[in-house]
């Protein structure tokens, strides 16, 4: 299973609209973390490419949107993989 596909525990606060959210000498980056075995982590950070902190919001929202996507769409490449292993 893709780590990122693994959505149940993405955590949202309400009353941290920055929440992901970290300024690097004025440039917004994503941070979050994913788990790709029970036993591992690896802490993700990715620019956002802006200065403006409305417009890495919306980024934000929008890369958790098609992460959701993505995990609900099964991908074809891997539909019959693990039983011919």
């Amino acid at each position: 299973m893709n780590a990122l596909a693994a959505l149940a525990n993405l955590r949202i606060r309400a009353e941290n609209p920055n929440h992901h959210l970290w300024n690097n000498h004025g440039t917004w980056f994503l941070h979050y973390t994913v788990h790709p075995t029970p036993f591992t982590k690896e802490r993700i950070r990715r620019s956002l490419g802006t200065k403006d902190v409305a417009v890495a919001r919306e980024r934000r929202d929008a890369f958790f949107r098609q992460l959701a996507a993505e995990a609900v769409t099964p991908n074809p490449n891997l539909i019959g993989k693990a039983v011919a292993a």
